[in-house]
C-alpha cells in the first residue's frame, strides 16, 4: 500500500488523493505539514530534504513533487495509460498544463489564496488582493479560451491535466468576497469534473 505524507487541505496533496481514487488505488495518508508539523523531523527530511508535502512511499520507493507523483502513479498503476496516454502528442499536451500549473498558475494564485482564506480580514491588503485577483483572473481567461468546444482539457479524455487544474479551479471558485467575471467554458467543464467521486471526496471540501 502506498503511503502519502501530507495534510488533507493541501492542494498538492489533494491532487494525489484524487488521482488514487481514479486509479482505485489503496493508500494510507499521514498528516504532515501546516498545523501537523513533522516536516523538519530528521525521518521526514531523510525522505524529502525539501521538507514539503506531498511525499509518497511505495514499497520503499520514495518520491516527492506532486506532479511527478501524479505521473508515476498513472504510469505504474494506470491500466492502458489511463489518465496519462502514451501517444507523444497527447502526452505533451497534458504535460504543458502540468508545467503551466506549477510554473505560472500556482505562483500567481497562492498569494491570493493565502490572503482571502488564511489571513484574518483585518490584516489583509486590499490593494494587493485586487492586483493579485486581476492577475489570476487573466490566467483563468486563458484556460477558458482553451476549453472552448472541448469536453476535457485535452483530446476529449479525462487526464492528469483535469485533475491538476480541477484542484486549482476549486480554490478559485471557492474564494469568497470577490466578484468573478463569467467563464462559461471553465464553468461547464468544472461542473462536469466536480461530479467525479474523487473530486467530491478530496477536493470539494471547504477551503481552509
Amino acid at each position: 500500500m502506498i503511503t502519502i505524507w501530507g495534510r488533507a487541505n493541501s492542494v498538492n496533496v489533494q491532487k494525489i488523493l484524487w488521482c488514487c481514487d481514479e486509479l482505485v488505488l489503496p493508500f494510507e495518508r499521514i498528516d504532515a505539514g501546516g498545523a501537523f508539523g513533522r516536516l523538519d523531523e530528521p525521518a521526514f527530511l531523510a525522505m524529502n530534504p525539501n521538507g514539503k508535502v506531498p511525499t509518497i512511499v511505495d514499497s520503499g520507493f520514495v518520491l516527492w513533487e506532486s506532479n511527478a507523483i501524479l505521473r508515476y502513479l498513472a504510469m505504474e498503476y494506470g491500466p492502458q495509460s489511463l489518465l496519462y496516454p502514451t501517444d507523444p502528442k497527447v502526452r505533451a499536451s497534458i504535460e504543458r498544463w502540468l508545467d503551466w500549473s506549477i510554473g505560472t498558475l500556482a505562483p500567481a494564485e497562492r498569494p491570493l489564496f493565502l490572503a482571502l482564506v488564511r489571513t484574518p480580514p483585518e490584516k489583509r491588503d486590499p490593494a494587493q488582493i485586487e492586483a493579485d485577483f486581476h492577475q489570476v483572473g487573466k490566467l483563468w481567461k486563458l484556460l477558458d479560451s482553451h476549453l472552448q468546444g472541448r469536453f476535457f482539457l485535452e483530446h476529449e479524455r479525462f487526464s492528469l491535466a483535469d485533475i491538476v487544474l480541477g484542484a486549482y479551479a476549486r480554490r478559485w471558485f471557492g474564494l469568497e468576497g470577490v466578484e468573478r467575471e463569467p467563464l462559461p467554458n471553465i464553468e461547464r467543464w468544472y461542473q462536469r469534473i466536480a461530479q467525479r467521486q474523487g473530486f467530491r471526496k478530496y477536493i470539494g471540501m471547504p477551503l481552509t
